[in-house]
């Protein structure tokens, strides 16, 4: 099972589960610190971070799933997506599980991802059988775009923020993002960072806990 850093609801009272999942060649401890600035917004939620399925091929850090066959614009090679599916299904189980463990109703779940999380996470919220309340991604892509239409099964809403100059994750792969999660009826917004490179800045932080906040119904 996964496992990696928490921080308890400032409530003491966990009534949503919102799970950060982290980039390609980092871990949990990567995104969990920004925790804090998501709680002032939100007291009653527990965070966690966990770490990547595996050690991440380039050598440092974990990995959700290889990087190896991914091009941007294009569908992932048969073997690549195989291995997507079953990270999804790994960590579809493992959402399924924390949710039970800590008696939290599964539609009070959020997805905030970056970059190779940020995919993870609407690959996996668009198909989990009780709508999440809100995805968040930063910095990422959606996969797998020509099969989504039939394999869509939850719209929740989702927030796309990215960094106008990212060298890593080109910046048009959020319009990309947007033309088909509103193709398939998913209300979608965007945020565009000018100057931000690869990253999440302030900005994107106080958007991103003002959008979970509304989807919680917090605000």
């Amino acid at each position: 099972m996964l496992s990696g850093p928490q921080i308890p609801p400032q409530s003491g009272n966990a009534k949503q589960l919102v799970v950060f999942i982290h980039g390609y060649g980092a871990d949990g401890n990567d995104l969990i610190g920004l925790a804090p600035y998501f709680a002032a917004l939100l007291p009653d939620a527990l965070f966690i971070s966990p770490h990547g399925w595996e050690r991440c091929e380039m050598g440092m850090g974990r990995q959700w799933f290889s990087l190896g066959g991914w091009q941007p614009g294009l569908d992932w090679p048969a073997k690549a997506w195989d291995e997507i599916l079953s990270c999804g299904k790994m960590l579809n189980g493992w959402l399924d599980a924390t949710l039970a463990e800590n008696n939290i109703a599964p539609e009070n779940l959020a997805l905030i991802g970056f970059s190779q999380g940020t995919m993870m996470s609407l690959h996996v919220g668009l198909r989990r059988v009780v709508p999440p309340a809100a995805i968040l991604g930063y910095s990422g892509a959606l996969m797998g775009q020509s099969v989504l239409s039939e394999e869509i099964i939850s719209r929740p809403p989702v927030l796309l923020v990215h960094g106008e100059q990212d060298p890593i994750v080109s910046f048009s792969e959020m319009a990309s993002a947007e033309k088909k999660l509103k193709e398939l009826n998913v209300p979608v917004q965007t945020y565009a960072r000018p100057g931000l490179p690869h990253g999440i800045d302030d900005e994107g932080i106080a958007r991103g806990a003002q959008f979970l906040a509304a989807a919680f119904g917090a605000t």
